[in-house]
């Protein structure tokens, strides 16, 4: 099970769920503390803001940001739960859990993936930057960024709520 939470809820989030891996997409500069919980070698900290387009000095979701994302997914053993976390769980780490969730179930449906997603996620609006870098590395034809942009935004929200996605269909 992916779980997905913003930066306040990270610590309940892993100590309820029993994650053992954790994904973290933050600005630099942003403060941050890898939880006890979490080995080093369990954990992959991501620098990028959160914008769609190239902006002077910001850092842009790039292609090596999903490559390392989709890498750090596929070397998860599915033991214990991955975390993945934003600064506010809406942005960044839905479009983190939707990308490794569409490379770990490769037949699983993109359209479907992105339904499920809004259901257990009314807030979430995945960074449409991230998404297109990852429909194009994994070869989807732009087949997840239509998927993404047919949810629509999410509801308007401070912060999203924790959800547990299921990698399996």
């Amino acid at each position: 099970m992916i779980w997905v939470c913003p930066l306040s809820r990270l610590d309940d989030t892993i100590v309820t769920t029993g994650a053992r891996r954790l994904l973290t997409l933050l600005k630099h500069g942003t403060p941050f503390d890898r939880p006890a919980p979490i080995a080093a070698d369990q954990h992959l900290l991501l620098s990028m803001h959160d914008i769609v387009e190239e902006a002077p000095d910001m850092v842009a979701p790039a292609s090596a940001h999903v490559e390392s994302l989709i890498e750090f997914g596929r070397g998860w053993d599915r033991a214990a739960p991955l975390v993945i976390n934003c600064f506010a769980g809406i942005s960044r780490s839905t479009a983190s859990a939707y990308i490794i969730a569409a490379a770990l179930a490769p037949t699983r449906g993109e359209a479907e993936l992105a339904r499920t997603l809004r259901r257990l996620s009314p807030s979430a609006t995945p960074n449409i930057r991230l998404v297109a870098l990852a429909d194009d590395l994994l070869g989807r034809d732009g087949r997840m960024v239509e998927a993404v942009r047919s949810i629509g935004r999410g509801a308007d929200a401070f912060e999203g709520t924790p959800f547990g996605l299921s990698v399996d269909i």
